[in-house]
């Protein structure tokens, strides 16, 4: 497998700065607070990729019929994209799955919800160094996302790949407390989610967030050692918006496009491979 990282210390709380700092920088690009005026364009932040190619997509070629003005500010992290629609300073954005929004929510007492499913990533099991999940051997590292909610996708991932057993009554966000049966002796590290590729020569696996996996040119269907299966997946990709503003007319318009046969089709022939699926 390649991986276009040269290797490095993993500096993870560096990394986390960096990163924080990147997405920042990303909201005060065109600059001010997101308008209430549903004349006004619609601000909406999103990670690269995919969720930047899909909203470009809906602005390119089916935003001006439906009479809606695009504003899209790409954001790095997991982070500043949803403390930025609570604080206004843009009116949407799209990025996370709900469990990752109900656990944001509690932890930052913020008041966002979901209006769309959009996509699905599945999530895989990379390495640099091993080409199955049986090379995998007695006391190996693996990084796993350090959010709640993606770092117990990740240990359900290893589950199912059968490398670690996990307390029946874990959920959702499973943590390494969680581990019941742990047969390799794996040393579990959690590491922000955007750094996860840049992990992958200095661990000897990671699991990592297909949209991260993408931006990393790491094909999730093609590359991964395990993949995430796709069907009945509830970590489908979402609209979000402060509660109380999904009436406006501009959400309204943009949840509806995102969930066109356009977008759908858009979304099957530009990963035709399986590495990001819509949600229905």
């Amino acid at each position: 497998m390649r991986n276009p990282f040269s290797s490095r210390r993993l500096l993870t709380t560096g990394a986390i700065t960096a990163s924080t700092l990147l997405a920042l920088a990303a909201c005060g690009n065109g600059g001010g607070a997101a308008s209430e005026d549903e004349s006004d364009p619609l601000i909406v932040g999103a990670s690269p990729r995919p969720h930047v190619e899909i909203l470009e997509f809906v602005q390119e070629n089916l935003a001006a019929d439906a009479g809606l003005e695009l504003d899209i500010r790409p954001f790095t992290d997991y982070i500043t994209p949803n403390t930025a629609v609570q604080d206004g300073d843009i009116n949407a954005n799209f990025f996370q799955h709900q469990p990752y929004l109900e656990d944001f929510n509690a932890e930052n007492d913020t008041d966002l919800i979901g209006v769309a499913a959009v996509h699905i990533e599945p999530l895989g099991l990379f390495s640099a160094e091993y080409d199955a999940v049986a090379d995998i051997s007695e006391g190996d590292q693996i990084a796993i996302p350090s959010d709640a909610s993606n770092g117990g996708r990740a240990l359900a991932l290893l589950e199912s790949a059968g490398l670690l057993e996990l307390a029946e009554d874990a959920g959702s966000t499973a943590t390494v407390d969680d581990i019941t049966e742990n047969p390799f002796d794996l040393d579990i590290e959690p590491i922000e989610a955007a750094q996860l590729p840049r992990a992958l020569d200095d661990v000897d696996a990671a699991v990592i967030n297909g949209n991260y996996a993408i931006e990393a040119d790491l094909s999730p269907a093609e590359d991964a050692l395990f993949l995430e299966e796709g069907d009945d997946n509830p970590y489908a990709n979402l609209l979000v918006v402060l509660d109380g503003n999904e009436d406006d007319e501009r959400i309204v318009t943009l949840a509806q496009l995102l969930t066109s046969d356009e977008v759908k089709q858009f979304i099957e022939e530009n990963w035709s491979d399986g590495s990001i699926l819509p949600a229905s």
